[in-house]
């Protein structure tokens, strides 16, 4: 998949294929997401143009209030490799900014041309240009063909509609059954191992801290993972001596149990920081600057704030004993270690 920064383009500009062009934030891209990019590549292949899909870096809410917007259920990197294994042709992201959310919807509308933008897929709710003055009929009157996609319901939970909102619910809740439903796949969050404080090594629970690249997660507690590296190492081989690890879903993973939160037991000694933190139950190998995928399983319980290091540290091992047996429990594990 090609990705082009919108801002680069514009300022040197190169000829792009006829295409068909789909926009939005696809934060999660979840089912409603994947109708649309499936829509944008069968009509592109019907009428032989490319496929294309616009979004914002960063998401307009987050540009207008950072610390208030919701909850991205994907960074860039991990929405650009979900869309890219939908054979989309290329992606566009465009800066939003000033400059951009300034744009006239004529001048939004010109752009489009000038990508040589030929067709356009749009949800029923899309809006454009300053101060949403553009929608759908407007680039039908500019002479841009639209086809809009309808929202997609959700069959199993009396037709409500799937958006990421709702998954962002599911999530805080630890409802992960109903947001794999919507997403279509099981929730995961893709980042590098980084050094931290090492205060799990103080408690006898090292643990993997994993960049999360986003501003806060959608998802917090104590949870059972599943983890892989996206360059498809064989993760148990990292392990020293017999320390090797409990498998997880696939050859190759790693059972852990996650911490995803703000660890408030420590807040006075490290501050409040969200974090992502990977315990390998049975591993004792160097993961440090390897890019990990944490897959979500199984919510155990939110995060407890202690009162002293040695209940933190009971806590811990409470929680990696439940976990272990919940793992024992599920169908998966019948064919692991």
């Amino acid at each position: 998949m090609n990705v082009i920064d919108l801002s680069d383009w514009l300022k040197n500009p190169t000829l792009l294929p006829d295409s068909v062009l789909t926009i939005g934030n696809f934060d999660g891209v979840h089912l409603g997401h994947q109708a649309m990019l499936d829509k944008a590549k069968s009509l592109a292949k019907s009428q032989q143009l490319a496929s294309m899909v616009m979004i914002f870096e960063p998401q307009p809410r987050e540009f207008f209030s950072p610390q208030t917007a919701p909850a991205r259920l994907t960074n860039l990197a991990e929405k650009t490799q979900l869309i890219a294994e939908h054979r989309i042709d290329s992606l566009i992201v465009a800066n939003f900014d000033n400059d951009f959310r300034n744009l006239s919807a004529h001048d939004f509308a010109k752009m489009l041309v000038k990508l040589n933008v030929k067709h356009l897929v749009l949800g029923d709710d899309f809006r454009f240009g300053h101060d949403r003055t553009g929608d759908s009929e407007f680039l039908r009157a500019f002479g841009l063909p639209v086809q809009i996609l309808h929202t997609v319901t959700d069959h199993a939970h009396q037709d409500e509609r799937v958006s990421s909102t709702r998954i962002r619910d599911c999530l805080q809740h630890g409802d992960l059954a109903t947001a794999k439903h919507l997403l279509g796949r099981d929730y995961a969050i893709t980042g590098m191992v980084e050094h931290g404080d090492k205060i799990g090594r103080t408690l006898d629970f090292p643990t993997a801290n994993i960049a999360l690249n986003r501003i806060k997660p959608a998802l917090h507690g104590i949870f059972a993972v599943s983890v892989t590296a996206t360059d498809g190492t064989d993760l148990s081989t990292l392990g020293k001596n017999t320390q090797t690890g409990v498998q997880g879903l696939t050859k190759g993973s790693l059972f852990g149990a996650c911490n995803v939160g703000t660890r408030p037991a420590l807040k006075n000694k490290y501050g409040v920081e969200w974090r992502l933190e990977v315990n390998f139950p049975k591993f004792d190998g160097d993961l440090y600057g390897r890019e990990l995928t944490v897959t979500f399983l199984h919510f155990l319980h939110g995060e407890i704030n202690y009162p002293s290091l040695d209940a933190l540290r009971q806590g811990i091992a409470q929680d990696v004993v439940d976990l272990l047996d919940w793992r024992k429990q599920q169908a998966f594990a019948k064919s692991c270690p």
